[in-house]
Order: structure tokens, then C-alpha cells, then sequence
């Protein structure tokens, strides 16, 4: 199925969701990321990956100050604000681009949004409901995850086995309902399935696998697979060698409708998509579609016997 058509209210403007997905690029602007910690140590730098990944075909950036790993402590507000913000103003002021901020924190939360960030990306479950007034204050759309997890926490429960499913559809609308009373407008509201947060691999496969049927609680999906622990548990390799991986969960939730994809690799999920659209006849191929000569070999030089 595609994404269902879905208005999404940010402190931007509206985004109208639906059809083919949305992508969210990822700007880790801490030095811990499981997947790229340390790889933008700059403020320049950081602008520059912004920028590489809008121009591969990113509708949106996704900033963060604070890794989800659960071996480091979390960051002081104010130092994750020293993070955040001045990669976001130069990134929605030079770049034009949609920033959401990934964080939990309500003052990180409204410095950000302060500073360009229009969508608050909740990785918490809106543990601290202070964030949800922020977004009712300012406008901005937030995300609701699914975690039975505090931050910075790792929770492997069982009992869940089996369960999985329906404690997440439970658990993200009581979230919807809580935000509710506390100002948010129904049309500001993401919901995460929360892959790999207080969750085994095999539940986060079965919560993948009926993602679907969050479309009942009518509002868009963001789907956030890339480079994921559960894709490492299945093939049996680091985050650098999970694009496959992360290709295939894309696929399957793309299938499923989801509204956006939260994606490390732009450019590569933009090739994914674009060929998987043709050969579903998703989207139109002209007869005189040829391939431009300087791309019939490859530019690198042959390996030496």
C-alpha cells in the first residue's frame, strides 16, 4: 500500500504527507552515535553532511545532541543545546532545509525549535509530558515512540514476546491521548514504532512485520530502521555493513505505508526507491529512457595483477 494521505502540522507549516515517502536525513551532532559517533566533529562539517544529504534527495533533517547507546550518561541540557542549536539555525537558515530535533528534553526541545527546528522527534515515549506543551506553545509537530524504556536504558523483556504488537498500539494511543490534554493538535502528531527501543530483535521484527495496522490511529508513520540493531541480529554484521539490511526494512515498511523514512544512506535509499517505483509501476519510464554514455563504465581506475 502507499502512505496514507496524512496533513502534518508543523511550526513551519503543513506538510502534506502520503504517496511515495518522505525522507529524514540524519545530523548526529554528538561524539557517541552507535552508527557514526565521531564522524562530524565540526559545526562546518555537520553543515556539509546536511547539505550532501538534501542534495542526494532528503525532504527532511533530523538533528541530534545525545546518542541512544545505553553505555554513556545522558548529556546535560545545556551542553546538548551547545550541540544542537547553531548546527540547526545555519542548517534551516543557509540550507532551507525542515529540521526535527531528536530529543527528549523539553528545554533542548524549545531551544531548537527557537532556532528553526519545526518537528520534535520524541525518542523517550513522552516519559516527560513538559515536552508535550512545548509543542502545544509553539506549534511543533512531535513525535510519540513506542518505549517501555527511560532514556539511556536498555529494556529486554519477554514477557513481551508475543505481546509486542498490541502493547505498542495500546501504549502510542494512550501518548496520543496524553498529548491531547495537554494542548497538542491531533494533526502535529508522528508515530514511531520505536524498532529496537525496549525491544528484543525478534520483537522488533514482529512489531515491523504489523506495522500496518498503526494506520488505525490515523496518523502518519516514521518508519526509523537504519543501521538498527535487530538488522545486525539477523545478518550478523556492524552498522557500516547494514544497508542491505536497512534496504529490505525499508521495503517491507514502505510496503506497509509508512509516510517517512529516517535513513542514514540518502542517496542509496533514493536509488532503492526510485527502481523499486519503476519496476512496480509506481511511476511512469519514458521509451527514450537511455543511459548517458560516461556512465557506462566505471570512472575508477582498474586494480593492478
Amino acid at each position: 500500500m502507499k502512505a496514507p494521505h496524512r496533513l502534518l502540522q508543523t511550526s513551519r507549516g503543513t506538510l502534506e504527507l502520503g504517496g511515495r515517502p518522505w525522507l529524514m536525513g540524519i545530523v548526529n551532532a554528538s561524539p557517541d552515535s552507535f552508527s557514526d559517533g565521531g564522524e562530524q566533529r565540526t559545526l562546518a562539517e555537520g553543515v556539509e553532511l546536511a547539505r550532501s544529504l538534501l542534495e542526494a534527495g532528503a525532504d527532511l533533517i533530523d538533528v541530534g545532541g545525545e546518542s541512544a547507546v545505553t553505555n554513556r550518561p545522558p548529556v546535560q541540557p545545556e551542553d546538548e543545546i551547545r550541540r544542537v542549536v547553531p548546527l540547526i539555525e545555519r542548517v534551516t537558515g543557509e540550507l532551507g532545509a525542515s529540521v526535527s530535533v531528536d530529543t527528549y528534553k523539553p528545554a533542548v526541545a524549545r531551544a531548537a525549535i527557537a532556532a528553526g527546528a519545526s518537528i520534535v522527534n520524541d525518542t523517550s515515549g513522552l516519559r516527560d509530558l513538559a515536552l508535550a506543551d512545548v509543542c502545544a506553545e509553539t506549534g511543533a509537530a512531535l513525535v510519540l515512540m513506542h518505549t517501555r524504556a527511560a532514556p539511556k536504558q536498555k529494556l529486554l523483556d519477554p514477557w513481551l514476546d508475543g505481546r509486542i504488537v498490541q502493547d505498542v498500539e495500546a501504549f502510542l494511543r494512550d501518548r496520543i491521548r496524553l498529548a491531547l490534554e495537554h494542548g497538542v493538535e491531533f494533526e502535529q502528531l508522528l508515530l514511531d514504532p520505536g524498532p529496537d527501543f525496549g525491544k528484543t530483535p525478534a520483537q522488533t521484527v514482529e512489531v515491523l512485520r504489523a506495522v500496518g495496522e498503526l494506520h488505525a490511529l490515523e496518523r502518519p508513520v516514521l518508519l526509523a530502521v537504519s543501521r538498527k540493531d535487530f538488522i545486525g541480529a539477523l545478518t550478523g554484521r556492524p552498522p557500516h555493513e547494514r544497508l542491505a539490511g536497512t534496504l529490505a526494512a525499508i521495503g517491507a515498511g514502505v510496503d506497509a505505508g509508512a509516510s517517512i523514512v529516517r535513513v542514514h544512506d540518502v542517496a542509496a535509499t533514493v536509488d532503492y526507491l526510485t527502481v523499486r517505483a519503476a519496476l512496480r509501476g509506481e511511476s511512469e519510464v519514458s521509451p527514450s529512457l537511455r543511459l548517458p554514455d560516461d556512465l557506462r563504465v566505471s570512472s575508477r581506475a582498474p586494480s593492478s595483477p
